[in-house]
């Protein structure tokens, strides 16, 4: 039987059973630095309890790096027994973003819950996501959201049967490997690297409308972890346009590209034999062959980084090819790139510029669930809350008000 205590001493909840007693606490990266890196490696995506290949992450000396980009974050670790075992962690921040028609909201994104294989069924995970919750609501947070695969059955199940969040939005994953050969860009194509200060204005222009546009994306393009943002349109119009003014060219594209690799690295392990040959075997015939351009698989069996692509948007009749190419940009930029072994993008399922991405359907993800809840409505100074202010519906049960939804760089 599991018992929910109280820490009078550290205010924390505590769970206990017949073996020890668990305590949820804020990390100190003095005492828990090591312990966690551990228990991450014990929690690999994937697994080969299942039979299938897992994901390993190694966050290169900083557990705390998947939140410490965010204005306002925690990260919170959960003790066991009397030796005070890292069994669990969480990591939290909250940021103002869009909900759609120009309106902005107080939102808590909950990620990197761990529980190690071997304390789970104690309801430590739910402890974790409850009393981060609770610093969520103490930070201002109206809402909570989180992102699992959508065949992440226990992670679904912990959210939406016991801490009562709801399936929201399900965006698309595109995963396009990099290879040892740079593509080509149309020559009727120009690519223009833009200032941050021009890039936030045409981003708060083009993303009022959509859901998730954080109210911060200054910060974000102005972080070192940034590479640029790009836009493609097509030459003949450069002598048109200026960039200086406020109208934007008839057709373009735009994006921009995010360095994950500094932040983390991924690695592949558990792959058959044969998988495992079958990849080299295709690096060893492109180089034997280079003339022939392969599209040999990258060794991702040794720790690779990824470049994250956002904030892609595209309109005209050229929009379309604008978006290739940029997109091709972007990935001859990871190929320069040695320790970079894929370019990512996540858009919404309905959004336009989804068709326009290349990717491999083979190792993308047609479903990356979000899932959300509304936490207790916020008061400021006595008044009303900002979204209530603004409008009284609930955005949970509110129609989207576009196709198109924002990933933060600092979500991913």
């Amino acid at each position: 039987m599991v018992l929910v205590k109280i820490a009078a001493a550290e205010q924390s909840p505590r769970v206990a059973d017949q073996q020890g007693v668990v305590v949820i606490r804020e990390y100190d990266e003095g005492r828990d630095k090591v312990a966690v890196e551990e228990l991450e490696r014990r929690c690999e995506v994937g697994g080969s309890r299942r039979g299938r290949p897992s994901l390993v992450t190694d966050l290169m000396g900083d557990p705390i790096c998947r939140v410490r980009h965010f204005p306002s974050h925690i990260m919170l670790v959960a003790e066991y027994g009397e030796e005070k075992d890292i069994v669990g962690a969480v990591r939290g921040c909250v940021k103002n973003a869009t909900r759609g028609s120009s309106l902005y909201a107080k939102l808590a994104y909950v990620l990197g819950l761990r529980v190690s294989p071997t304390h789970r069924r104690l309801g430590i995970g739910t402890k974790l996501v409850k009393r981060l919750e609770e610093w969520c609501k103490e930070n201002g947070a109206e809402y909570a959201y989180m992102a699992t695969d959508c065949t992440n059955e226990p992670s679904i199940n912990l959210f939406t049967k016991i801490c009562d969040y709801t399936k929201f939005r399900t965006p698309t994953m595109l995963v396009q490997p990099v290879h040892a050969h740079s593509k080509s860009i149309p020559s009727g194509v120009a690519i223009i690297q833009l200032p941050p200060e021009l890039a936030e204005s045409i981003y708060r222009q083009i993303f009022a409308n959509s859901e998730f546009f954080p109210k911060d994306i200054d910060a974000i393009l102005a972080s070192n972890l940034n590479l640029g943002t790009f836009m493609a349109v097509p030459k003949k119009s450069l002598p048109k346009w200026d960039p200086r003014e406020t109208f934007l060219p008839p057709s373009f594209a735009i994006l921009s590209v995010w360095n994950t690799k500094e932040v983390f690295k991924l690695q592949v392990k558990g792959v058959s034999a044969l998988t495992y040959a079958c990849c080299v075997g295709s690096r060893v015939l492109d180089a034997w062959m280079p003339w022939l351009r392969l599209p040999s698989f990258p060794d991702v069996f040794r720790q690779f980084g990824v470049y994250f692509m956002y904030g892609l948007h595209m309109e005209g009749k050229q929009g379309v090819r604008l978006m290739r190419s940029l997109c091709t940009f972007a990935y001859n930029m990871a190929r320069d790139d040695g320790g970079c072994g894929a370019v990512v993008a996540e858009v919404g399922q309905r959004d336009p510029v989804r068709e326009a991405i290349p990717h491999w359907r083979k190792f993308s993800l047609a479903e990356d669930l979000w899932c959300i809840k509304k936490l207790a409505d916020v008061k400021q100074g006595g008044g009303e809350s900002e979204t209530e202010r603004h409008e009284p519906s609930n955005w949970l049960n509110s129609r989207s008000s576009s196709p198109v939804i924002f990933v933060d760089p600092r979500d991913f």
